[in-house]
């Protein structure tokens, strides 16, 4: 098996940044050009085993931009082709799924979610884009191990969340999403990545997986909980939207550094373990 490889295609929140309708201060900075902070697409991760198939782990609605911005994910030879190979879902919110329509052109593609997540895919016409005699959609479980192109493994674990955005007001639908959202740890080589795009708050079972991780990606929506009503963005709070802030006593900075310092995982797995890498292409 070969090294585990990531490339980090986008590391904002929903609507990216600066958001297209936002004049929060960070956001002010962004659009008079500040050198001090930097646009960025939505989040997103690429990984690979073996530099030729890569994986998609959610599929952000910039995804177009971020092939644009990053070369190994760029069609090599054939007049038509392409070097990813297959897109895992960690929730069915917007921001992880809109990337699906820009991969329709008829492009042999493998899906991977959980059973809740391929479920509202289905239920929306428009993804019947995703041309199912090309592009294969496959059931995962939470908790069971599937092999991915190029040697990777996968492995989806709850992450607490909420239901996606367009759901939250259809009735009977809470049930349905209420366990949908997930991290993903993923391995090759002896090395193991978790990525947890999404988590309200971080459980005993999710605790155990961090402290024994190479390297971690964590939710970094919000710095406080309170931030949207602080700057004026709007009523809701973090916590509510599904986001464990990073910051105050309970926010992740505190419950990571409690697990293992994961603050410095990112350095430590470069330095410690040959099988794995981390880069950005982050815009």
């Amino acid at each position: 098996m070969g090294r585990l490889s990531a490339i980090v295609l986008g590391s904002a929140a929903g609507g990216g940044f600066p958001q297209w309708n936002c004049r929060c201060p960070t956001c002010r900075l962004a659009w008079a050009g500040d050198v001090r902070v930097r646009p960025r697409t939505q989040a997103s991760l690429a990984v690979t085993a073996d530099s030729e198939n890569w994986v998609l782990i959610n599929a952000s609605p910039d995804l177009g931009q971020q092939i644009r911005q990053t070369k190994a994910l760029q069609p090599r030879s054939a007049v038509r082709g392409s070097p990813i190979k297959a897109v895992l879902l960690t929730g069915a919110e917007i921001d992880q799924i809109a990337g699906l329509l820009t991969l329709r052109e008829r492009e042999p593609l493998r899906l991977y979610a959980s059973a809740a997540v391929l479920a509202a895919l289905s239920e929306n016409p428009v993804f019947n884009a995703l041309a199912p005699e090309v592009v294969t959609r496959s059931v995962v479980e939470p908790g069971t191990a599937v092999a991915l192109p190029g040697g990777l493994s996968a492995e989806l674990f709850a992450a607490p969340g909420k239901t996606p955005l367009y759901y939250e007001n259809v009735p009977a639908t809470k049930s349905r999403f209420e366990d949908s959202n997930a991290g993903v740890e993923l391995s090759a080589g002896g090395a193991r990545l978790l990525y947890v795009p999404g988590a309200a708050h971080i459980t005993a079972p999710m605790r155990e997986r961090l402290a024994h991780a190479d390297a971690v990606l964590f939710d970094g929506t919000f710095f406080r909980d309170d931030e949207m009503s602080k700057t004026g963005a709007g009523p809701r709070t973090a916590s509510a939207m599904g986001h464990m802030p990073i910051g105050g006593e309970g926010g992740s900075l505190a419950a990571l550094h409690f697990v293992g310092g994961s603050w410095s995982w990112w350095t430590r797995s470069r330095a410690t373990s040959p099988s794995a890498s981390i880069s950005s292409t982050a815009r």
